[in-house]
């Protein structure tokens, strides 16, 4: 039970805040043109025909979370005690926690036209969103009733999160339509995993100290669903069981000036979850025993969870994907007389479609031959300030990177293991990490002028389309 309690959190509760990954924009890496389609992954006279990750994955998780119950999350998890100096008992105070990862198992993409530079990719990923709050008492009610100086309390259970898992399968194409404007999108086939949704509007509880007991009464909308197996490695099998799509579309501008805006519209899509989901508005009464005994949390999780479960019935319903649109702005400054420090910066401001989560960011890339390095600042809606660093390795036909997008509470939680006081880094407790790879092969693109074979071929439809439209040649 040591890390139970964390794990819960992180995993399966989540925030009004989202997670954002700002520093490989504009890195031209085959990851930022699979999650920024418009951008190019391959360079002609330099890049190879075909880009792939040879199925090592490209991992980005991340979580954190705000509020009075860090330390006492924390310390349970790490040194199986509760701290709660900090909770506010009474006042139904909230946390915020958002927990994310995505890892691409597969990306392969080849340059498939030379004229109109067209790009041409496929892959496979799974992803898991996951949101929510919960009050000060949800966690001082697991060290047992000594916390709570009254017998009495309404409201101070009200509790809200979802997490989503779901598998991807799809295609991305990208095509330069002009000297000025490339364009990209990004479709893939959803296969849901796993979804719990926990919305509770009413809530009462009343200690029986004698009894060491506590009735609790909530109110509120449970929906559950997930894929065949039990949460093992048969979940993540693909099936049509519970399907869905999604899109991501994004363009650029180039200016006269060099400076390229990208906008992109990420992540819009929909699981339609299977008929033997469970769905169940409840309104329903427990009794919990033993809260002072070692089985304590035990008992009031099982005495909790079966107020969400009884009378659920079964039903299909349909759920959309966290969606959001981003804007960037990047130019490149050689910074030395020899041209061979460049520095990139790049703003970017992004907001979540049906959520109201927004952040803004500025990556600070610095380019020395092959060799990258970043740092990132953003701030988000929860007043968070977030410090990250890259580091990549990235000659004309290969990359590895390596990087945080909150650098500094990383680093802390990594060694959140002794006093409760060192878990919390400013006003969050948090982490975020981030790595990938890929590699080009094939013979290398090649202009007609420098070509040893004349290739042929020419725009692609995106690009006709546009040059009858707008009459550029």
């Amino acid at each position: 039970m040591k890390k139970i309690l964390l794990i819960s959190c992180f995993l399966l509760i989540a925030v009004k805040g989202f997670s954002q990954q700002f520093s490989l924009y504009n890195t031209g890496t085959l990851f930022d043109s699979f999650e920024n389609p418009s951008q190019r992954a391959f360079i002609p006279d330099t890049s190879k025909k075909y880009a792939f990750n040879f199925l090592i994955p490209n991992f980005n998780g991340n979580f954190y979370f705000t509020g009075n119950a860090q330390s006492t999350v924390l310390s349970r998890a790490f040194s199986s005690k509760y701290d709660n100096s900090a909770l506010q008992i009474g006042s139904g105070s909230l946390n915020h926690i958002n927990a994310n990862a995505s890892v691409y198992a597969l990306m392969f993409k080849m340059f498939a036209s030379l004229d109109g530079d067209e790009e041409l990719g496929v892959f496979v990923e799974t992803k898991s969103e996951g949101r929510g709050a919960f009050t000060d008492e949800s966690i001082a009610l697991l060290n047992g009733p000594s916390g709570f100086p009254a017998n009495i309390y309404d409201n101070v259970l009200n509790n809200h999160f979802y997490n989503q898992i779901y598998n991807s399968i799809g295609f991305t194409y990208r095509e330069k339509i002009s000297s000025q404007v490339a364009v990209g999108f990004k479709f893939g086939l959803l296969m849901g995993v796993d979804y719990a949704k926990l919305d509770t509007y009413e809530s009462h509880i009343s200690f029986d100290r004698l009894s060491d007991a506590a009735t609790v009464t909530l109110r509120g909308k449970y929906s559950y669903s997930k894929g065949p197996g039990n949460f093992d490695k048969t979940s993540f099998f693909p099936t049509l069981r519970s399907p869905g799509a999604q899109i991501t579309v994004g363009a650029s501008y180039k200016t006269d000036d060099g400076i390229t805006f990208q906008g992109n519209l990420k992540d819009l899509g929909f699981i339609h979850w299977y008929k033997n989901s469970v769905v169940n508005d409840f309104d329903n009464t427990t009794t919990i025993e033993g809260l002072s005994s070692a089985k304590r949390e035990r008992n009031i999780y099982g005495g909790v969870y079966s107020l969400f479960k009884a009378g659920y019935s079964h039903s299909s319903f349909t759920t959309y994907t966290d969606g959001r649109f981003e804007l960037s702005a990047t130019k490149s400054f050689y910074v030395n007389d020899d041209n061979t420090l460049k520095y990139i910066p790049t703003l970017i401001a992004s907001k979540e479609v049906f959520y109201n989560g927004f952040a803004g960011g500025m990556v600070n890339r610095f380019q020395f031959k092959s060799i990258n390095a970043s740092l990132t600042a953003s701030y988000d809606n929860l007043n968070l300030f977030n410090l990250g660093l890259q580091l990549m390795y990235k000659p004309n036909n290969m990359e590895v990177f390596i990087g945080s997008d909150r650098l500094l509470n990383t680093v802390a939680f990594a060694g959140s293991t002794g006093n409760s006081a060192s878990y919390n880094s400013g006003s969050y407790t948090g982490a975020d990490i981030y790595l990938g790879f890929a590699i080009k092969f094939g013979p290398v693109i090649e202009h007609p002028l420098n070509a040893n074979t004349i290739p042929t071929g020419e725009k692609g439809f995106i690009g006709r389309l546009w040059n009858r439209l707008f009459k550029a040649y």
